[in-house]
């Protein structure tokens, strides 16, 4: 009798071993991601944020920057395929470029999720409607112009048409000022994405166009570059602003100075929020899940008069 509970308790240990060991498995698995630049805060950031997650169910996160370049983002592609990792996060520079690649990636049983683009090769696209995001821009910019300004400004525009959906965000931008403030003009554009873009073409606004008043920026890297000039070309006043999408803790942090950055669209939540989303997503591709194609992300104004609910002081 003492042997047959013998023989029983090995067996319940060995049935557990198994259970466990099949639990580990099951946490094996790789996510790469491939962002277009992660000098901007909140690709940067959200990157960092996911890394956390995925390490803590026991997954490999890597992480790379194409530098907004499609053919070196091609390349990262094609060594994500390689390295045979289960699910690929990617931010495209260029939509045409990735589609093929892509394609054998998902021959292969890789999971795609694409962030910011309505790719066809993907299992889903988490995207912003582009244009509708820079009209918000654009019409914030428009609402400073005509109480703070008398309706007339010299504008200056922080775009970036080398990257399909940052037009359409630009135009946008663009439409809406022209609607709103019919008087305003707008009189110089240039392409910056991130902070030192921004510092550059905001100096070369001011030199040529020392009466301008607002600035309206795709992003938040352009926006943060944008203030710093600003303040450093002592034109920060009352009635200068500056207008973007991405609520960075930067420009949330100059809100809350009472600097050029009066408003700034945070597109979901913070890096934190952010990550946890898009992790969601890919826990429910990695187990096989039906996700809807495309799911549009929320658009959330973030003004001087609201900073204080998104801003969480770190320091």
């Amino acid at each position: 009798m003492r042997n047959l509970k013998s023989v029983f308790v090995l067996t319940a240990v060995f049935f557990a071993l198994v259970s466990l060991t099949g639990m580990a498995s099951a946490q094996d698995f790789s996510v790469g991601m491939t962002v277009q630049d992660l000098s901007n805060q909140i690709w940067a950031s959200t990157a960092t944020e996911l890394e956390k997650l995925v390490e803590a169910d026991g997954g490999e996160f890597t992480a790379v920057d194409c530098d907004s370049n499609a053919a070196k983002q091609v390349s990262q592609i094609e060594n994500f395929i390689a390295s045979g990792v289960d699910v690929m996060i990617v931010h495209p520079a260029q939509k045409t470029a990735v589609e093929e690649p892509l394609k054998r990636a998902m021959d292969q049983g890789i999971k795609v999720f694409s962030w910011d683009e309505k790719l066809k090769n993907s299992n889903m696209n988490w995207v912003i409607d582009n244009y509708e995001l820079g009209r918000m821009i654009g019409s914030h910019a428009a609402k400073w112009i005509n109480e703070k300004l008398g309706g007339t400004a010299e504008v200056g525009v922080l775009t970036y048409p080398q990257i399909q959906i940052l037009k359409q965000r630009g135009d946008g931008i663009v439409d809406a000022i022209n609607e709103k403030a019919p008087d305003a003009e707008i009189v110089a554009k240039a392409s910056a994405i991130n902070p030192i873009e921004g510092i550059a073409k905001t100096e070369t606004f001011l030199q040529a166009h020392p009466n301008m008043k607002v600035i309206a920026a795709i992003g938040g890297g352009g926006a943060v570059g944008a203030n710093e000039a600003v303040k450093a070309a002592g034109k920060l006043t009352e009635d200068f602003g500056i207008f973007a999408a991405d609520a960075t803790d930067q420009e949330l942090k100059a809100m809350m100075n009472n600097e050029a950055n009066r408003m700034s669209v945070l597109i979901t939540g913070d890096a934190e929020k952010m990550s946890k989303v898009i992790y969601g997503y890919v826990q429910k591709l990695l187990s096989g899940e039906e996700v809807p194609q495309n799911v549009y992300r929320e658009l959330i104004p973030v003004t001087q008069e609201n900073v204080d609910q998104y801003y969480d002081e770190k320091e």
